[in-house]
């Protein structure tokens, strides 16, 4: 599934992103190429989830630019929507409606966004569900799944709509620790089938092991990036040291 290597899927370029008098993102660079698993960390309030929702347009820009599959995502007249339909979303909450059974929750936006036909909504979101391992819940509600289900719903919902790229802010810290891994593994699984993922996480030993790149952040910018083992074993800034010593010593 990777396409032309020269060319990236999501080129983000001197993105300055600022609430108010407060500037949280400080001229960020950053290219994702089709296929790749790219990890962000960084310490609390380094901006990696403002800029996650920049990448699909849910914080609008201060200035810079975002160029997605060739087309410029910040010009005010883009159509957020198919945009957003092409740039997944999982959050750290699953934002399920409670009322609604696992198969309907993702068939909902197939429906109304993609406005598939009932027979072919409900088969892409069996083909999603059965990519999450989930397909035997699809009839549950909710509150009849666990944390880690309820996120595996959220991710199921993510891909049906067939999206080029998957951002992921923390989904697994609202988690018990025993059901982070059933996540790990849904992301492990979509990274063998080609999906490009960018992901806001703590979980370190998963970018160590799954990342094709790690990007670290610290007040507003990228200090540094590179392979896992690069950042995890012989990270080159200070503060990248820092971060890694202090993580892994409470692993």
């Amino acid at each position: 599934m990777l396409n032309n290597a020269s060319q990236p899927i999501l080129s983000i370029r001197d993105l300055h992103k600022s609430y108010g008098d407060n500037p949280v993102l400080k001229g960020i660079n950053l290219d994702i190429r089709a296929g790749e698993l790219v990890f962000i960390i960084g310490p609390s309030g380094s901006g990696k989830s403002s800029l996650l929702r920049c990448c699909n347009v849910l914080e609008h820009v201060s200035s810079g630019s975002i160029h997605f599959d060739g087309q410029d995502i910040t010009h005010p007249r883009t159509d957020l929507n198919a945009v957003r339909q092409k740039i997944g979303m999982v959050f750290q909450h699953f934002n399920l409606y409670p009322h609604m059974t696992v198969l309907s929750n993702i068939m909902l936006a197939l429906r109304k966004v993609q406005k598939l036909p009932k027979a072919a909504a409900e088969q892409r979101a069996l083909e999603a569900l059965s990519q999450v391992n989930m397909l035997e819940r699809a009839s549950y509600y909710p509150d009849q799944l666990s944390g880690g289900q309820q996120q595996r719903v959220g991710i199921a919902r993510s891909i049906a709509l067939h999206p080029k790229i998957v951002l992921f802010d923390e989904p697994t810290s609202a988690l018990d620790p025993e059901l982070v891994s059933s996540v790990l593994e849904a992301m492990r699984k979509l990274k063998t089938m080609g999906m490009t993922m960018i992901v806001v996480s703590h979980e370190m030993g998963f970018a160590r092991a799954a990342a094709d790149r790690v990007v670290f952040m610290d007040g507003g910018v990228v200090l540094e990036q590179g392979t896992p083992q690069q950042i995890f074993e012989q990270p080159r800034h200070e503060r990248t040291q820092a971060f890694i010593s202090s993580v892994t010593s409470r692993h």
